[in-house]
């Protein structure tokens, strides 16, 4: 179950057909499991399989100030509109959220803690590293181009564009698909990688374990589990999970409050 290589296929989307792409792999076999490298090929066309999006992600972090929780609400319909708000449930629900939204074109964050506002174009990525004209770089050079963007290096982005996160963290160490679970009453399975490469030194240590639960219908990131010498450290979770949901038409307006000041 583990795999020989370094799985590096985040940008190798399968060819459009129509309007946008679709997922190279259907569906994964019911009666097998998957190897590693099937799983990830199927993980990285994840948004791909539905219209519109509802997602919940609570995240629970554990350090020398106890257990902390954090909840991202994400909003999503392709191509391009999106909503996450973040909030942190012991401080209230009153001026303690962040938003970020984006149309493709404008991103908009609001952090309701310090009334701070920023209003700013899209930052367009590295001419070449993605697309038909990358096609001739290694795998590793190349990057996942997300037909419906989310904020960076964040837990929504990776459960729901997970190709970079299988790439350059889980590909980086010891893999193995070791079971099934069932999240939230969906499917999922169960994938653990020993000691990823990692940029954080608390954390770059032989015995730090990334176990994480994949949909099998979808392929989206349900639980994401760190530890460090079995002791769990981070536990993120999704709690409400709604591919295909019915989306209200103000789902994505936003209107800076009074009083906010503009970074820019």
């Amino acid at each position: 179950m583990t795999t020989p290589r370094a799985w590096d296929r985040a940008a190798d989307l399968p060819m459009p057909v129509g309007r946008r792409p679709r997922p190279e792999v259907a569906a994964l076999p019911a009666d097998t499991p998957p190897t590693v490298a099937e799983l990830f090929t199927f993980m990285r066309d994840a948004e791909l399989r539905f219209d519109a999006l509802r997602m919940r992600i609570e995240e629970r972090t554990f350090g020398v100030g106890g257990e902390q929780l954090t909840v991202a609400d994400v909003v999503l319909r392709h191509p391009s509109d999106a909503r996450v708000t973040t909030t942190q449930p012991a401080l209230g629900t009153t001026g303690s959220y962040e938003v970020w939204i984006s149309d493709g074109e404008v991103v908009r964050t609001y952090s309701a803690a310090h009334r701070l506002g920023t209003e700013r174009p899209v930052r367009r990525s590295v001419v070449g590293i993605s697309g038909p004209e990358s096609r001739d770089l290694p795998g590793p050079s190349r990057v996942y181009v997300p037909l419906t963007a989310l904020p960076m290096e964040t837990l929504p982005e990776t459960f729901v564009h997970p190709a970079g996160y299988c790439q350059n963290v889980l590909s980086t160490g010891a893999c193995r698909v070791v079971g099934a679970d069932e999240i939230g009453g969906r499917e999922a399975i169960v994938l653990e990688c020993d000691h990823p490469r990692t940029i954080e030194m608390s954390a770059d240590r032989p015995d730090f374990r990334i176990r994480i639960a994949v949909d099998r219908a979808d392929g989206v990131i349900l639980r994401l589990e760190e530890s460090i010498g079995g002791v769990v450290t981070r536990d993120a979770r999704v709690t409400g999970y709604e591919p295909d949901a019915p989306l209200p038409a103000n789902a994505f307006d936003f209107t800076f409050p009074t009083g906010t000041t503009m970074l820019y």
